[in-house]
């Protein structure tokens, strides 16, 4: 039958949407009346309310929704709240959201490894290195004490810090001095994890913090509790239990679903879960009734950011990003989306129904209708992963018409702060110095962050396209969440992706071995960003902090409030971050000079919009040029040729810098 007319009318229909994975699956028959977000922005046609998207409309009392203009003496809050007020109080907000789901999820991190400590759970503690080195950053002497037992420790310590009213969480000691001491001066260093979300919630109360300044004051404070504590913690202590990731190839795009295997999608941010499945579908039991079935075996992939949790650590393929969700449930190839927490739409449930795809949620914070729930439980993580498996073994006879696409891109990913530690210095030399030298002599123009997830009012690629153009130029990105995913699938994240970059940076990616796009982990591991810009400062050459150094970062897509948080911990590290294509706070100028002007004031790190790739790269290539100049690295300077005198100078100071450390501590 020809069905290129009927295809060519679909086509009229069908949104103009990122990836063509997604487009080739929303116009084949198999998706006749599925709807997704992409259908759905296209429907609402106008733009978003003005107001809301400002930050300008508040709804925090019930004498409103009041809507706000900026400098109008009649379009104030019926409390007589201005414009600067609202803005602040609404992007706060957002911050206290974004964090809350990191700290919660760091909680639950932290809690499957007390319980794995204790033996209760499959799972063991795999890096007990990087055990040895976490106890002593939290201040535990880890001599002569047994894996579990140092483990128990740490974990309680760690656990406690959540709660806790005074003193500070122990990782914030990981930044800079100079940065720590700059926290102290502006009185931003967080107290414990939830105590900043908690008085954040206050300040934004009606009648209570009014004043947009020192609302923002709390807002940086409690994005430090994100990501110096509540991430880090959640990637350190999931680094330790699961393994700290090391470069590892695999693929990604819907096409790595399988025609002859019982396909299962996992969904959200938990890496337990995810783990947990990994575990099961190999067991010989499963693989035994995948077969009875017709299959040829599991073939387990990954959406969002649990799905990069296991790529990271096991290889195991990325099926699509958050705004593919539901198209790779179209393919009504899908037996069971298995869904933990956080960017999963509601949508997904009418998608599976029109298919025999089960949704199946885990979380009793993140139920669905529709959905099959199976509360997941780190004490029984292989009863109830088997038990999920085989529901979608279930499923597989009953799968019907189908279309899986041919896309599919190969990646590296894997490059945590440690692999990238080693791979610049080995296992004996293990430093940022390469990094470090190679942009003081002009090699590697800076390093820039790609970061947050993707967005169905963007109808480009603009996280392959801004890529592109920042390694072109000579900068080394470094990408995490759908971000990487995005650049992934533009076959950006394997070495061969060099030849796109410019001469200085290929001449050093050529001799490392590495791709111009670093896969850094989830969301939640942008902390390893702030640890290895750490570390670029401490190796030394580049300034005394952050803000000294030739990097910046953006948020191209940004959709969550957890972008904005890690955008807001960022410029309070001391980063320049670009958001792309709108600023939350946009309904008022006053708030938004002070997001961009004031905290760059304040912290050395501040914020900055673009609405094109093209737009976004400049911005941040301009500042990370401005970096070099302040350091004095624009000026050309003449090589030296080290005669073994200075050879031998270079070497003591940095036995020195190390601190003389051997293999492993």
């Amino acid at each position: 039958m020809d069905t290129s007319k009927r295809f060519d009318k679909k086509r009229d229909k069908c949104p103009n949407i990122q990836c063509e994975s997604n487009r080739a699956v929303l116009r084949n028959e198999c998706s006749e009346g599925v709807s997704t977000a992409a259908h759905r922005v296209a429907k609402r046609g106008a733009m978003p309310c003005l107001f809301g998207k400002g930050g300008t409309c508040c709804h925090n009392c019930n004498m409103g929704p009041c809507q706000i203009i900026e400098g109008v003496e009649d379009m104030q809050g019926v409390c007589g709240a201005t414009a600067a007020t609202v803005a602040a109080r609404t992007f706060c907000r957002m911050v206290a959201g974004g964090s809350s789901a990191h700290m919660d999820h760091g909680r639950g991190v932290v809690l499957a490894f007390l319980a794995t400590a204790r033996g209760e759970t499959p799972y063991e503690i795999k890096d007990t290195i990087k055990l040895r080195e976490t106890a002593l950053r939290v201040g535990i002497d880890p001599a002569e004490k047994d894996p579990r037992d140092l483990a128990i420790e740490v974990g309680n310590k760690l656990l406690s810090e959540f709660g806790q009213q005074t003193g500070m969480p122990s990782f914030i000691k990981r930044a800079p001095k100079a940065r720590q001491e700059l926290w102290a001066r502006r009185g931003v260093i967080p107290r414990g994890i939830d105590r900043e979300v908690v008085e954040i919630m206050h300040r934004t109360h009606i009648g209570v913090d009014q004043e947009h300044k020192s609302l923002l004051s709390q807002a940086a404070r409690c994005s430090l509790a994100d990501g110096w504590a509540a991430s880090m913690i959640a990637t350190e202590l999931s680094d330790i239990m699961f393994g700290t990731p090391v470069p590892i190839r695999s693929r990604v795009d819907i096409g790595v679903l399988k025609e002859d295997e019982v396909n299962i999608t996992v969904h959200g941010h938990e890496p337990v879960l995810a783990e947990a499945l990994a575990m099961a579908a190999s067991d010989p039991e499963i693989v035994k009734a995948a077969k009875k079935v017709g299959a040829k075996g599991i073939n387990l992939t990954g959406v969002c950011c649990t799905g990069t949790e296991v790529l990271m650590r096991r290889g195991i393929p990325v099926a699509g990003s958050f705004i593919q969700q539901e198209v790779v449930l179209a393919t009504g190839a899908v037996e069971a989306m298995v869904v933990d927490v956080q960017c999963i739409m509601q949508g997904v449930s009418p998608v599976a129904d029109k298919f025999h795809t089960e949704l199946i949620t885990t979380s009793d914070k993140a139920k669905i209708p529709g959905a099959t729930h199976i509360q997941f439980d780190d004490h029984r993580a292989m009863d109830v992963a088997k038990e999920i498996i085989t529901h979608a073994i279930k499923r597989y006879p009953d799968r019907g018409r189908h279309f899986i696409p041919k896309f599919r891109m190969d990646l590296v990913a894997g490059f945590s702060h440690e692999t990238i530690n080693y791979l610049l210095g080995g296992r004996f030399r293990a430093s940022y110095r390469p990094l470090n030298d190679n942009i003081i002599n002009g090699r590697i123009r800076g390093v820039a962050a790609i970061v947050g997830c993707d967005n169905y009012r963007v109808m480009d690629e603009v996280h392959a396209e801004l890529a592109k153009e920042l390694i072109a130029n000579d900068v080394l990105v470094v990408a995490t969440g759908c971000a990487a995913t995005g650049a992934a699938r533009a076959g950006l994240l394997v070495p061969e992706a060099m030849d796109m970059a410019g001469d200085g940076l290929k001449e050093v990616l050529e001799a490392v071995g590495c791709p111009p796009v670093l896969h850094m982990g989830s969301c939640v591991d942008n902390s390893r960003i702030l640890i290895a810009a750490a570390e670029m400062v401490n190796t030394g050459g580049l300034g005394n902090d952050i803000s000294d150094l030739p990097i910046a970062g953006s948020s191209p897509q940004w959709m969550s409030e957890k972008a904005v948080s890690i955008g807001q911990y960022c410029v309070t590290s001391g980063v320049y971050v670009v958001f792309g294509p709108n600023f939350p706070t946009s309904g008022s100028k006053i708030v938004t000079d002070y997001c961009f002007n004031g905290m760059a004031d304040l912290y050395g790190g501040g914020w900055g919009v673009g609405e094109t790739s093209n737009e976004i790269a400049s911005k941040m290539i301009d500042h990370i040029n401005q970096k070099r100049q302040d350091l004095g690295l624009d000026k050309k300077k003449e090589r030296v040729l080290f005669d073994m005198a200075m050879r031998r100078e270079l070497e003591a100071t940095h036995l020195h810098d190390v601190g003389c450390k051997g293999p492993g501590q």
